[in-house]
């Protein structure tokens, strides 16, 4: 029994880190089993595909990704609670006020100053691009001390260089902020509603952003030609993507789209890290709109963030854009995925984030039919 396990066992992937072990979940050998009959042990020993439906019973990890871990309670006995609560009106009461106040300061200043530069600079272009860009950082700024973010930026600052493109692991629309507020990057974004789709479509068109809709089909030839032509552009703004295509709970990375891995231009990785000990800046766009997730942060204590700026990567003579975004290779062990998921300490897990928004694609669902068949009858055979 003990070969034929090891036999049958799934193949090792970055999903196997993660996987809830199910002998955890199975009767102990020290409990005598009826014999003669089938037993929950070989039902699993029969294909890969019965563990990892027996694992997403007991723990799915598509689901994890895209979670939100509650915070665990501290305010648990008589002496704790006074000081929670103490620390609930210093929050509410003193510190968001205060923050809006800084928030609404900075948008005055900055639409007085965007306003005029915007409409009265219109035939120099070069020296309206130049203060646009500098007054986006400094709305950007404004945001991030409106949470009292504290943020760590490690490694050189990104410059503007044609042929190059970032990328981010994405945990909130926030990332843009936090990256803009040092660098103004032209980013390629999901439409929004509302205030944001305001924004995009007057503020940050002037950066050189590109807009999509993942619902229109059409969309992805005309944002892959934009890319191409804005990453060849010498004077356009430095290209950001989060390749995952969705938020992630920062403790997970989703596989990445390979669409900005074939521009042929250099890849810059860019690791970002939030620690939770204050708030949780996960945004759950299905349970949260973005208005709720600003006045989440903007009631915590402090948003702190790590931002690594790590060495550029280009693509490798015979290696395929899914390689060099993915992969790790043997003579280069530090493709894209790899290198973020190690500095800031997420697990890699091999699903498409796009599974969040729809069904899996007929061809992933007959892949797992046509492995299950095969070992169904390679276990038959052996009987």
């Amino acid at each position: 029994m003990g070969e034929s396990r090891k036999l049958y066992s799934a193949p090792s992937s970055e999903l196997d880190l993660d996987r809830p072990n199910i002998e955890d979940y199975l009767p102990s050998d020290s409990i005598p089993e009826p014999r003669g009959k089938l037993r929950l042990r070989d039902l699993l020993d029969i294909s890969p595909a019965l563990t990892e439906a027996a694992g997403a019973i007991v723990d799915d990890s598509f689901t994890r990704c895209f979670k939100s871990n509650s915070p665990e309670p501290w305010n648990w006995n008589i002496y704790l609670f006074p000081l929670w609560c103490c620390g609930v009106v210093v929050r509410y009461l003193f510190l968001f006020p205060a923050r809006v106040l800084v928030l609404t300061i900075g948008w005055i200043i900055f639409l007085s100053l965007y306003i005029p530069v915007h409409f009265l600079l219109k035939g120099q272009d070069k020296l309206r691009t130049k203060l646009e860009r500098s007054l986006v950082e400094l709305i950007c700024s404004f945001f991030v001390a409106s949470w009292t973010g504290v943020i760590k930026y490690h490694g050189p600052r990104p410059s503007m260089r044609p042929k190059q493109v970032f990328v981010a692991n994405h945990t909130s629309m926030i990332d843009f902020i936090i990256l803009e507020q040092m660098t103004a990057f032209a980013v390629i974004m999901q439409k929004h509603p509302g205030w944001v789709g305001l924004l995009q479509s007057t503020i940050l068109e002037s950066l050189g952003c590109i807009w999509f809709n993942r619902t229109e089909a059409k969309d992805r030839e005309i944002v892959a030609r934009k890319l191409r032509e804005h990453v060849h552009g010498p004077d356009n703004n430095p290209l950001l993507i989060f390749p995952e295509g969705t938020c992630v709970n920062n403790e997970y990375t989703v596989m990445f789209k390979k669409g900005a891995f074939e521009l042929g231009c250099t890849v810059c990785p860019v690791a970002i890290k939030y620690n939770k000990i204050f708030v949780d800046a996960f945004w759950n766009s299905r349970k949260q709109s973005f208005t709720m997730h600003l006045l989440q942060l903007m009631t915590s204590w402090a948003v702190v963030c790590d931002v690594w700026y790590l060495e550029p990567q280009n693509l490798k003579p015979g290696e395929t854009p899914i390689e060099f975004a993915e992969r790790w290779l043997t003579l280069s062990p530090c493709r894209v995925r790899d290198m973020i998921a190690h500095r800031a300490g997420l697990k890699k897990v091999p699903w498409d984030g796009y599974l969040k928004y729809s069904r899996p694609s007929p061809r992933l669902t007959e892949s797992k039919q046509k492995s299950f068949a095969e070992s169904l009858l390679r276990r038959l055979k052996e009987t």
